[in-house]
C-alpha cells in the first residue's frame, strides 16, 4: 500500500532537540528510569506527545523491521457491530501471514491514546482503527508511524491516511427519505447520549437535515446513557410514547434498541406499520429472530473490515482520494408502510 506520507520515523534525537535535553536523559525518561527531575520529565514527555514519538520496543537486532501484527483499535466488543468488522479483517488477513491484535477504547479518547501508544511501540505492520475523530496526540502518533493507517466505519471527514466506511450523514438522510415517502410525519428519535459516538451523531444530523428540507423537524427525542440493550429499547420506547402518544414513527440509533422497542410495541398491541412505523440501523443478525422484521440500514460491516485489511496487507492500492466509500443500503423489513 502506498501511503501519502514519506516522513522518516521519529528518533530520540528529535525528542532531544524538541525538549532541549540530552538523548540519554530522554531515554531514561521514556523508560521511566534514572534520577530525572519532575520538570525535565514533563518537558520530555510533552515534547514526545507533541511530536507523536513512540518508543520502539523491538529488540535492537530487529529494530529496523516490523512485526507481523496489525493493530486493530475499536471502541467496544459488547456492541454487536464490531465482532462482524473483526471477522472481515481476520478473513482477509488469513492468507497473508499477518495477525490482527485488538485494543478496545470504550469510546474514550484518552484510552485510545494509551492503546495506540502501546501498540505502536511494537511496530506493527499497519493500524486499523474505528472513526475519524482522534485526539491531537493520537493523530501525531499515527502521522509519524510511517505505516498504513486505515480509519474505518466513517467517511464523513478527512482521513489521516485512508478511510473505509459509509457516510453516516447519507445513511440518516436516506432513511428520512424512506420514512417520508411512506407518509409518516410525527417522527421521534431514540439514541445514545454518548458524546464520543460521532457516527451516531452524524447519522442524526443527516436525518434532521433531510427532514428540514421537507419543512419538518423531530417531534420528540429520547437519549440514554451507556450501552445498548433490548431492555433499554423497551424502556425508552415506553417513555417517549407516554410523553408523545401522537408520534407515528420511531427512528432508533441502532438495531438493538430498535428490537427492544419493536417487542414492546407488539406487546402493547400497536398497529405496526400502520399506526406506528419503526426503523433501526446496522442490519445485525439479531433481527432474524424477531417476530416482525425491523426496517434498518446495512452498514456494510464485514465489507468494511475486508477492505481495510486488504489495504493494510497490500492486496489493494490506496485510492488517490484516500477514501473508499461504501453505500449504506436500506433493508425495508416489515415495520414501515409500503409506498
Amino acid at each position: 500500500m502506498n501511503t501519502k506520507r514519506s516522513r522518516r520515523p521519529l528518533t530520540l534525537r528529535d525528542v532531544s532537540e524538541a525538549s532541549g535535553v540530552s538523548e540519554m536523559t530522554v531515554s531514561r525518561v521514556l523508560r521511566n528510569r534514572g534520577d530525572v527531575s519532575a520538570a525535565t520529565r514533563e518537558k520530555v514527555l510533552t515534547a514526545a506527545r507533541t511530536l507523536g514519538y513512540v518508543p520502539n520496543k523491538i529488540a535492537g537486532g530487529l529494530a529496523s523491521q516490523r512485526v507481523n501484527l496489525v493493530a486493530v483499535v475499536i471502541p467496544s466488543l459488547s456492541n454487536m457491530v464490531f465482532p462482524d468488522v473483526l471477522g472481515g479483517i481476520s478473513a482477509e488477513l488469513d492468507d497473508t501471514g499477518l495477525q490482527p491484535v485488538v485494543g478496545v477504547t470504550n469510546y474514550s479518547p484518552s484510552r485510545e491514546d494509551a492503546v495506540l501508544y502501546d501498540m505502536l511501540s511494537w511496530r506493527p505492520s499497519g493500524v486499523i482503527l474505528a472513526g475519524l475523530e482522534h485526539s491531537r496526540a493520537a493523530r501525531a502518533m499515527l502521522d509519524n508511524a510511517g505505516l498504513p493507517v486505515v480509519e474505518i466505519m466513517d467517511v464523513d471527514g478527512e482521513p489521516i491516511d485512508t478511510a473505509v466506511g459509509i457516510s453516516h450523514r447519507r445513511a440518516g438522510a436516506e432513511m428520512a427519505d424512506e420514512i417520508l415517502a411512506a407518509g409518516y410525519r410525527r417522527i421521534g428519535f431514540i439514541g445514545t447520549h454518548m458524546p464520543e459516538d460521532h457516527r451516531a451523531r452524524k447519522r442524526l444530523a443527516g436525518f434532521e437535515e433531510r427532514l428540514g428540507e421537507h419543512g419538518l423537524q423531530l417531534a420528540a427525542r429520547e437519549y440514554y446513557q451507556g450501552g445498548s440493550s433490548l431492555l433499554k429499547g423497551r424502556e425508552m420506547t415506553e417513555r417517549i410514547l407516554a410523553r408523545e402518544p401522537e408520534l407515528d414513527f420511531l427512528y432508533f440509533s441502532n438495531d438493538m434498541i430498535g428490537a427492544g422497542g419493536l417487542l414492546w410495541c407488539m406487546e402493547k398491541g400497536y398497529d405496526i406499520p400502520g399506526r406506528l412505523g419503526l426503523a433501526g440501523f446496522n442490519g445485525v443478525e439479531l433481527l432474524d429472530g424477531l417476530p416482525m422484521r425491523l426496517t434498518t440500514t446495512d452498514a456494510r460491516r464485514i465489507d468494511i473490515g475486508r477492505r481495510a485489511a486488504r489495504l493494510v496487507a497490500g492486496k489493494e492500492p490506496r485510492p488517490e482520494s484516500g477514501i473508499i466509500a461504501l453505500a449504506p443500503t436500506i433493508m425495508p423489513g416489515e415495520t414501515i408502510r409500503k409506498h
